[in-house]
C-alpha cells in the first residue's frame, strides 16, 4: 500500500484496526490475486429481481459454480466508452471448463498472423490447404460450406461464430501452433490463459504437433507453412478434479473424478477483457490489442453478431442452428424470437456441464449497451462425459433471466450522454464479404 514499516509503528490500536479493513475491503473487492470478485450491487441487482429457480442457483454456489460479471458502460460527450465491471463470484482459480470460448481468441489471433504474411499475397480469404504430418492429424482441401469449395481461414472464422465449430477451431489452432497461442496471450497480459489442445480425441504429444499448411491461388503457390512442434513448458502445479466419476473413451464408467489439470483453461475475468479488446480497442492498452486493421475488425463484427439463417455460405438448418442458437443471455431458452432492434456480439461455450458466454449487448431502439458475461455447471449426478447435463433445465434459463434482469436495468438507468451505436449498426447482406 505504499507504507514502510517504520510507519506501522506510529499506528494506534485503532489505526491498526482501520488499515487491517482496509486490506480486508481490497482482497474481497477482487484486486488480491486469487481471491473472490463480488460486488453488493450485482448480487442485490439479482436477488431483488430473481424468480424462485434464479434464487435456487443463485443460494447453491458450490454446487453450481456460477461466475458473473456486469460490465456498465458510459459515454462521455465525444462518445468515448468508459467501463466499469461488477463482479458476482469472479476468481480465476475456480476452474471451469472454457470450452468453445478459446475458438473466440484464436479467431483474432489468426487474422494478426494473417495479416503478418500480406507480403506473400495471401490474406484471409485465400485458399488454406492443411496437410497432414504427424499421428492424428486430418488433412483438408475442400469446404463444401464456402462458396468457391475451397478452405479458408475467412470461412473457419466465419463458422466459429456462427454456430462454433470445433472442425473450424481445430484449423486455426494448426494455422497458428500451440507454443505461438500461448506466447502471445501471454505477451499479452494473459498469464492465467492456457490452451493446450485441439476438439478432436488427441494425446497431448499430439496436440504439441501441428500440421503443415499450404496457401495457393490456382496453381500457384503463395506460401507453406512446415509442420510444427511446441516444447512450451506449462504450470500444471495446481490439480483440477471435478465430479464423483466421468465415462472414459470406452463409455465406462470411472468411479473418481475428472482430471481438467491440463486442459484448456481461459477464465471469465480474461474472456471479458479480451472481447473488450476487440469491440472497443481504445479502451484498453496498447500491450492488450491485438493486431487487427479495420477491414478485420468489421468482418469480426460481422461474425460475432450474425444469425446462422442470415448466412449463404455456409446454408444452415434453421430449425436445428436458429437465430439464438449461440445467444446464451436472452435467447437461447425457449427459442425466443430476437428482437430486430438487438444484437448481441458474442462467444459461447459448453461442455462437461459448464455453460459460459462473454456478449456485448446493442438495443439501438432504446439506445442501450452493456456487456455479461458469465458461467455455471449443471451436472446434478455429478458424472462427466456422459450427455447428462441440466442445460436445458437450469442453465439456459439461468443466462436469459440474468441477461434479462441486467437489460431490464439499463433500460431504465439514467445516461448523461446516450451512446451513439452506428459503429455496430452492421450491413448483414451476403455481398460484404
Amino acid at each position: 500500500m505504499g507504507t514502510g514499516k517504520d510507519d506501522f509503528r506510529f499506528l494506534t490500536i485503532c489505526g491498526r484496526a482501520v488499515a487491517l479493513v482496509a486490506v480486508c475491503l481490497f482482497c474481497v473487492s477482487g484486486y488480491c490475486s486469487g481471491q473472490e470478485r463480488n460486488d453488493a450491487f450485482l448480487q442485490e441487482l439479482l436477488r431483488q429481481q430473481a424468480s424462485p429457480a434464479l434464487i435456487n442457483v443463485l443460494d447453491h454456489p458450490d454446487s453450481f459454480r456460477y461466475q458473473l460479471i456486469y460490465t456498465r458502460i458510459d459515454r462521455d460527450r465525444q462518445n468515448r466508452p468508459h467501463f466499469r465491471n461488477f463482479y458476482y463470484r469472479v476468481n480465476p482459480l475456480e476452474y471451469f471448463n472454457p470450452a468453445s470460448t478459446v475458438k473466440m481468441p484464436l479467431a483474432f489471433l489468426a487474422l494478426e498472423k494473417i495479416d503478418s504474411l500480406a507480403a506473400y499475397g495471401i490474406d484471409k480469404f485465400t485458399p488454406m490447404l492443411t496437410d497432414s504430418g504427424y499421428s492424428g492429424q486430418h488433412p483438408a482441401y475442400t469446404d463444401t460450406s464456402a462458396a468457391g469449395g475451397q478452405p479458408s481461414l475467412a470461412q473457419y472464422i466465419k463458422k466459429v461464430f456462427l454456430v462454433s465449430d470445433n472442425d473450424a477451431y481445430n484449423r486455426l489452432y494448426e494455422f497458428l501452433g500451440q507454443r505461438a497461442i500461448n506466447e502471445r496471450l501471454w505477451q499479452m497480459g494473459y498469464r492465467d490463459v492456457r490452451i493446450t489442445r485441439r476438439f478432436v480425441p488427441m494425446s497431448e504429444e499430439e496436440n504439441r504437433h501441428t500440421n503443415p499448411i499450404r496457401f495457393k491461388k490456382g496453381d500457384r503457390l503463395l506460401y507453406s507453412q512446415p509442420a510444427a512442434f511446441s516444447d512450451l513448458s506449462f504450470d500444471f502445479s495446481r490439480q483440477v478434479q471435478i465430479g464423483t466419476g466421468y465415462l472414459d473413451r470406452k463409455d465406462s464408467l470411472i468411479h473418481a473424478p475428472m482430471d481438467f489439470t491440463r486442459h484448456n483453461n481461459l477464465p471469465l475475468a480474461d474472456l471479458q477483457q479480451i472481447l473488450q479488446s476487440v469491440l472497443f480497442p481504445e479502451s484498453v492498452s496498447p500491450a492488450k490489442r491485438f493486431r487487427l486493421n479495420e477491414e478485420d475488425y468489421r468482418f469480426l463484427y460481422r461474425y460475432l453478431s450474425q444469425y446462422p439463417s442470415e448466412e449463404r455460405h455456409p446454408r444452415y438448418d434453421t430449425v436445428e442452428y436458429f437465430d439464438g442458437y449461440t445467444k446464451f443471455f436472452f435467447f437461447k431458452a425457449g427459442r425466443t424470437p430476437i428482437p430486430s432492434y438487438i444484437r448481441v456480439f458474442n462467444k459461447p461455450g459448453w461442455s462437461y456441464g459448464f455453460l459460459t458466454d462473454v456478449a456485448y449487448v446493442v438495443d439501438f431502439k432504446n439506445r442501450v449497451e452493456f456487456m455479461v458475461s458469465g458461467v455455471i455447471y449443471v451436472n446434478r449426478d455429478g458424472i462427466l462425459n456422459d450427455d447428462k447435463y441440466e442445460y436445458d433445465e437450469t442453465g439456459y434459463p439461468f443466462f436469459k433471466e440474468v441477461g434479462n434482469i441486467i437489460y431490464r436495468y439499463e433500460l431504465t438507468r439514467k445516461r448523461r450522454y446516450p451512446p451513439d451505436l452506428k459503429k455496430f449498426s452492421l450491413s448483414y447482406s451476403p455481398g460484404d464479404f
